[in-house]
């Protein structure tokens, strides 16, 4: 019996070292993945760097280190944020290794048609290198070709299509369902603010008058913002564009062909005798090299380094004054965390206090991309971006939307730019509080009784309805709300608050209309928001950008210990530009550092906002 005992304990002993072993081997091998630069030799000469969205091109910076589990492939990918991608752009404009950029999005990943816009006009200033911009495809869809005709030419295959039908955008309205289960919806908002459609969907199955105003508006904006760019590039009338849409006269690619709408009906092989016209050299397999994007990236190393944050504000050994970037990415809701897709009101405050804080850092650019959310959140970044204001300069880029929460924080900025397809304003708020009673008593025979001091002693909950005195107490809070808001968008944007209150009841505007009406102050992107940026803060010859990030969970705090390259703890932050990439000569990995700082070139009620 002894020998069974000491047996079967030696026998798990062995299976305990064998699994601590392969757990040992799986983690180190992990690292090697994680970090394994797959070309240490960088980019090679005569390369075509491919836009093919075979990766998500996002606005902010993933939370994760690990990136995104793709289930097809069983792998991690990382997204490229948009500065990546410009800066990407940027310097492949001056990179001797790079010779062209073709579009050819065969990729699954995803963009917005904002961030479309703003690649648009980088691959516009790429083409002033001299350097060639082609585009190929088969199957534009109408957002692909808006980015396909910043080329200097366009091909389509031979058998494909390009989608060319206008703009439209959907709504869901939720009232018959609730209708069916007897959920009742108890909606709070301003008289003023009847444009703050949110709550619709659970009121009326279509939309009211004035949000049909508003939808309308801003789809016709839209239409007209896409059709001029491409009028532009393509040398077509916006009238003649428009009669193709609304005459459905793109069905093949003959007829985009006659119309102007594309240069080539080509198979792919016909491309690379394109490169060959351009002058690229073909390796020795006879092929052009290719590299896409997230490759490039990868590459010239303009992936920022991720640290944790800390307690100390300030960076030492900085030559260079700092402009940080601080992202607004996702609804916004109460709280510190960091979680992607939301931004956590305290979490941005603290980022904003510690970059107010820090004596290197000269300027701020907030990347505002969310469609509201807590007006309490709201409020808690609100103040901390008023008293950064009043101490540095404050520049807001507008990415998608920037709508009412997302407005909300970015009232108090110096500055505003917004892209032309920005969806922004929303300036009103609501509230709405569903009603179970009915559901749980006849569908599932569910009732409710209570014993209670006071009429409103239980408070709101959604089980029982709302009393007069309720309903009373949250319209104060919601009027307050609207006061508070009008009276920021007021001081923010210095206009007079009858102004404000025009373009205000919860009216959403494109960026073009905004600019009009005084919400914004320019037409751009983030590369000229951080322009505005280091010129009022009088730094614009010399400075390096830095961003805020989530702070590392342990595992990647060990991963990123084991990681090969050479880089300093920065506390909060991580360097991705600077501006000495003009003097580099690019046939070298392109990486610099300076003092050690790595730089790289270009059931609760709730009122919501």
């Amino acid at each position: 019996m002894k020998f069974w005992k000491s047996f079967g304990a030696s026998l798990l002993a062995v299976f305990v070292a064998m699994g601590a072993a392969m757990c040992f081997v799986f983690m180190l091998g992990l690292v090697f993945l994680l970090s394994f630069n797959f070309d240490m030799g960088g980019v090679p000469k005569q390369s075509v760097l491919y836009i093919n969205l075979s990766e998500d091109i996002t606005d902010a910076p993933i939370a994760s280190t690990f990136g995104t589990f793709d289930p097809t492939t069983m792998t991690f990918i990382e997204p490229i944020s948009i500065l990546e991608a410009l800066t990407a752009i940027e310097n492949a404009a001056v990179d001797s290794r790079i010779k062209g950029i073709c579009i050819n999005i065969n990729g699954s990943g995803s963009i917005s048609v904002t961030n479309i816009e703003e690649l648009r006009i980088a691959l516009e200033r790429f083409k002033q290198s001299g350097k060639f911009v082609v585009a190929y495809d088969d199957a534009y869809s109408e957002s692909e070709y808006y980015l396909a005709t910043a080329a200097d030419k366009i091909l389509i295959n031979p058998e494909g299509s390009l989608e060319w039908i206008g703009t439209s955008m959907q709504l869901t309205f939720f009232k018959g369902l609730m209708d069916k289960l007897d959920v009742k919806a108890e909606v709070f908002r301003p008289s003023d603010c009847k444009y703050k459609s949110g709550v619709e969907p659970y009121i009326r199955k279509d939309m009211s008058p004035a949000n049909r105003v508003q939808m309308e508006a801003l789809v016709t904006s839209t239409w007209n913002n896409i059709v001029d760019d491409i009028s532009v590039s393509r040398n077509i009338s916006p009238e003649l564009l428009k009669s193709y849409a609304d005459n459905l006269d793109i069905n093949l690619p003959e007829d985009a062909l006659e119309r102007g709408m594309v240069d080539m009906i080509a198979y792919e092989d016909e491309l690379f005798e394109l490169y060959d016209s351009y002058s690229v050299k073909r390796n020795e397999f006879g092929l052009h090299n290719r590299i896409s994007l997230r490759d490039y990236v990868t590459f010239i190393n303009i992936s920022p380094k991720r640290v944790a944050m800390g307690n100390k504000t300030n960076i030492e050994n900085v030559e260079k004054p700092l402009v940080a970037i601080i992202y607004a990415d996702g609804q916004i809701v109460d709280g510190t965390m960091y979680m992607d897709g939301y931004v956590f009101g305290g979490r941005l405050a603290e980022e904003l206090r510690q970059a107010r804080l820090d004596k290197n850092t000269k300027a701020v650019v907030v990347r505002v991309n969310s469609p509201g959310g807590s007006a309490l959140a709201s409020e808690v970044a609100w103040r901390e971006m008023k008293l950064l204001q009043e101490e540095k300069p404050v520049v807001i880029s507008m990415a998608s939307m920037a709508a009412s929460g997302g407005y909300y924080i970015s009232a108090p900025a110096d500055y505003i730019f917004a892209n032309k397809l920005t969806l922004t304003g929303s300036i009103g708020v609501y509230g709405v509080m569903f009603n179970l009673e009915d559901t749980l008593k006849n569908k599932l025979g569910i009732t409710f009784d209570s014993a209670s001091s006071s009429p409103n002693a239980g408070g709101v909950n959604i089980f029982t309805p709302l009393t007069e005195a309720q309903k009373k107490s949250v319209m104060v809070s919601i009027d307050k709300v609207y006061t508070t808001f009008t009276t920021h968008v007021s001081e923010g944007r210095n206009l007079p608050l009858e102004d404000v209150l025009e373009i205000a009841e919860g009216r959403v505007w494109s960026g073009t209309d905004a600019l009009e009406i005084g919400l914004v102050d320019e037409i751009g992107g983030f590369t000229e928001a951080v322009s505005k940026a280091t010129q009022l803060a009088g730094i614009s010859k010399s400075y390096t950008l830095y961003e805020f990030n989530a702070p590392l969970t342990p595992i990647e705090e060990w991963l990123e210990s084991m990681e090969s390259y050479e880089s300093v703890n920065m506390g909060a932050y991580y360097n991705i530009y600077g501006e000495e990439l003009k003097q580099l000569l690019i046939d070298n990995p392109i990486i610099i550092t300076n003092n050690g700082i790595q730089t790289i070139v270009p059931g609760d009620m709730r009122i919501d906002l």
